[in-house]
């Protein structure tokens, strides 16, 4: 869904798009196959829904950590399908990715997004629906999705104002700016930056605190914050304009590729 990097040969063995992993109580979501970034197609969408509503329904799961495969989390979603793309189909892909980001905020558990390289368009989003955020000093946060003519939905506009607020919101949205990691914790959008090094480790470790506490309390802590969010949420939900500005989106995607 953004207009950031993707690389565009995919490895000589592909993996699948969504690896969901629960061997004990830490689950983990790996996004994308390697290339373009782990880019998702809107079936990569659509595996992401299922496998944190699965997770979400194993009683021994306790927490999730979600994260990019290989040195990047999510560039949003695949462009490539969308040159030739009718309006349906598009409308399609964006309902398929707001599945997605309410299946993370409707999931019973902590998820929590271990963010290294870029987190952009729907990248950006998946991560700000998760219930935390850790992100590498040198990774890149954002929503550059005006330049391609996307029209920012009301829900895409909530989540980052919950972090946020509505100044820094409007700022990054009208300008499409991504913010590293330090700044990304300034703004709110982000709770912890470490080198890319220490990530991993301090994600599982804290992950692992969360999964030593009692799970009926921390569910309780989720459905609790969850009800304060409700109201925006709610208000949120339907939309009525299109996904895109037509011809802009049309443009904007024929650049990029180009």
């Amino acid at each position: 869904m953004t207009a950031e990097l993707q690389h565009a040969d995919p490895p000589a063995h592909t993996p699948p798009l969504v690896e969901a992993r629960a061997d004990g109580p830490i689950a983990e979501i790996t996004l994308g196959s390697g290339a373009k970034r782990n880019a998702l197609t809107g079936e990569g969408w659509t595996q992401v829904e299922r496998s944190i509503r699965e997770l979400g329904d194993n009683d021994a799961v306790r927490a999730v950590i979600v994260r990019g495969r290989g040195d990047t989390f999510c560039a949003g979603s695949d462009m490539t399908e969308w040159p030739d793309a009718e309006p349906e189909t598009i409308e399609d892909s964006f309902a398929r990715m707001e599945a997605a980001f309410r299946a993370v905020e409707e999931c019973p558990v902590p998820v929590v997004a271990e963010i290294h390289g870029v987190a952009a368009g729907a990248g950006c989003q998946l991560a700000l629906a998760c219930d935390l955020r850790f992100i590498a000093d040198s990774a890149r946060l954002g929503m550059p999705i005006a330049r391609l003519g996307i029209m920012a939905s009301p829900s895409f506009a909530a989540r980052m104002v919950a972090l946020a607020g509505p100044s820094t919101t409007r700022q990054l949205l009208y300008t499409g700016r991504l913010l590293d990691g330090p700044a990304a914790v300034k703004a709110g959008l982000a709770d912890w930056h470490l080198p890319g090094t220490m990530l991993t480790t301090f994600t599982q470790r804290t992950v692992g605190r969360i999964a030593e506490q009692p799970p009926a309390a921390v569910r309780a802590v989720k459905s609790a914050v969850s009800a304060t969010l409700a109201p925006i949420r709610d208000a949120t939900r339907h939309n009525d304009r299109p996904a895109v500005s037509l011809d802009d989106f049309r443009l904007g995607i024929a650049t990029f590729l180009g």
